[in-house]
């Protein structure tokens, strides 16, 4: 099992100093998450030679190692141009692990078109549902194939305000693919959007389940029905909160005995994203905590 930390509330630091950083909060393994200067949200990435190089030792460096890179993109856009512009980024960014010797990548299946485009973001009608669904099996029989011949293993999530956003028809789609590199992430601040019962979900995952996320957050689906208040009544925002272990709702030991039942051997990332002005302090609890629930159930 590899335990990494999503360093995005250190996205201040150059790409040079981060490995250091994340050594010094406890960890062996970054899962980098987009930032302007390596894989940018939605854009290019901006990588070149002299950046790579320099990235790469300080990583040897620091005696870290990238366990996954991930990168955001809109592959599941209806509009055509902007769907083929995200998968020219994802081969780039394809070509970009191989080069850092990178084995594995994570992304969420995505939120359809930009919003300037025009069309509904949030993709919660029916007929947008279908289109961006559509589009983003286009984007993976571009992919796939470059995937498995380079070696690269991907693990999606669903992700609040996606075309898909619950457990169940995730899994079932990623077993479609039908292809061992392409695997299923559960995201522990996601849960209450995925479904209602934990250690059900995880075991209906268990066959291609290979990377969880690791943050606490509140059910959006309290019984009083104004655990949020939002404005203008009726907005269709999805909330959700990445905090420290034990701050909201998750059954943290439901989460970490059934990962240990069903076997789980993957990654295993904090991405807290609440505390910036405690960011050291964040990523310092959160590996402590991590490994406090691996040792007490991982025998």
């Amino acid at each position: 099992m590899k335990i990494a930390l999503d360093p995005f509330m250190h996205r201040h630091l150059s790409l040079e100093k981060l490995p250091g950083k994340v050594k010094e909060l406890g960890y062996d393994h970054i899962e980098l998450s987009p930032r302007g200067d390596f894989l940018e949200w939605f854009k290019a990435p901006r990588v070149f030679p002299d950046r790579l190089k320099s990235f790469k030792k300080a990583l040897k460096d620091a005696e870290v190692e990238i366990a996954t890179l991930l990168p955001m993109y809109r592959w599941a856009s209806n509009d055509e141009e902007e769907r083929q512009a995200a998968v020219k980024h994802w081969k780039r960014a394809i070509e970009i692990a191989v080069e850092m010797g990178v084995d594995t990548m994570n992304s969420e299946f995505g939120r359809g078109p930009h919003p300037d485009k025009g069309t509904c973001y949030c993709c919660h009608t029916g007929s947008m549902i279908e289109a961006c669904e559509d589009a983003w099996w286009r984007s993976m029989e571009e992919l796939v194939p470059i995937l498995e011949r380079e070696g690269i293993q991907l693990n999606i999530e669903p992700h609040p305000e996606d075309w898909v956003e619950t457990l169940q028809p995730s899994v079932d789609l990623i077993r479609t693919v039908n292809s061992k590199n392409v695997r299923f992430l559960y995201c522990t601040p996601h849960t209450f959007y995925f479904g209602d019962d934990t250690v059900a979900m995880l075991k209906e995952c268990a066959d291609v389940l290979a990377h969880v996320h690791i943050a606490d957050t509140f059910n959006h689906k309290a019984s009083s029905g104004l655990r949020y208040i939002l404005n203008p009544p009726g907005t269709q925002a999805r909330v959700h909160q990445h905090l420290n272990i034990g701050q909201g709702e998750v059954p943290w030991d439901d989460f970490y005995r059934t990962l240990a039942e069903i076997g789980f051997d993957g990654i295993m990332t904090a991405c807290v994203f609440a505390w910036e002005e405690r960011a050291d302090e964040s990523g310092i609890f959160m590996r402590a905590e991590m490994q406090r629930y691996v040792d007490k159930y991982f025998k």
